[in-house]
């Protein structure tokens, strides 16, 4: 199988233990180029872990992970290294360098990998933070002088920045206003649009859903309870889904307790 026909991202039986309790239960997934695929599901039901296994931050117990044909599990060091190039992440807390400034975090990879030299790595660090909604003063900034909502988009801004064919986005729009929201959700299309990028994205405010997914993946502790178009959702009699876009507390989803 080759050029269009293979999928990009493709696990089969994927399951990860931690101490006996599956966080991840034999998880299915097909991905093909240029598709922006979204995770949804509560807090704990594996959305993370699982971008973490295909990232290959973790190890799997068993299954199998390629991306574009190739086994990943398993795959030498030094291979992954030149590997994960291919990759733009937005970690769910930014994991931004708190010793660089703004514009050194987000050219983190321009200046290590590509070899591009500092003035024109700096350059494309201000024109990526413009396309985030940040003026090009940020650029001389530590994170920490910073907001948390900004430094998300600095975060953004480092995923995008290599122009990486495919994008991991933990919870992009998090903590953001809702115009900012759209901002960011016209970039990602924009991605997959312009550069062909396949994104999967995790995110829990259901506009952002339905902005940006061409598909849908729940999860429920570590199993997949739902997989289907994004046309699909507002018309699935699934409970789980119906439970999370209703954001009931009555259903599947067993909701904490609250104590006192």
């Amino acid at each position: 199988m080759t050029g269009a026909d293979q999928p990009k991202i493709q696990l089969s039986g994927v399951t990860h233990a931690f101490d006996n309790v599956r966080a991840l239960d034999s998880v299915d997934l097909t991905l093909a180029p240029r598709q922006s695929l979204v995770l949804i599901g509560g807090s704990g039901s594996g959305k993370s872990l699982l971008l973490k296994c295909i990232l290959g931050l973790i190890t799997p117990d068993s299954g199998s992970i390629k991306v574009d044909g190739v086994e990943t599990i398993g795959m030498p060091e030094n291979e992954r290294m030149t590997w994960m190039q291919r990759f733009g992440v937005l970690f769910q807390r930014q994991g931004l360098f708190d010793s660089m400034l703004i514009w050194e975090n987000i050219a983190f990879r321009l200046t290590h990998e590509a070899g591009i030299n500092p003035t024109e790595a700096r350059e494309r660090a201000i024109e990526r933070l413009r396309q985030v909604g940040l003026a090009p003063e940020t650029a001389d900034l530590y994170p920490s002088e910073v907001s948390g909502g900004m430094q998300k988009r600095v975060g953004l801004a480092r995923a995008f920045a290599t122009d990486p064919e495919i994008l991991f986005l933990d919870e992009p729009t998090a903590g953001l206003d809702p115009i900012m929201s759209n901002i960011i959700s016209e970039l990602i299309n924009e991605r997959v649009d312009d550069l062909g990028a396949t994104v999967i994205s995790i995110v829990s405010d259901l506009a952002v859903v339905r902005n940006i997914a061409d598909s849908v993946l729940m999860l429920h502790e570590g199993k997949v309870v739902w997989n289907d178009a994004i046309a699909e959702l507002d018309a699935t009699d699934n409970a789980y889904v119906r439970q999370f876009v209703t954001q009931s507390v009555e259903g599947p989803i067993e909701m904490p307790k609250l104590v006192g």
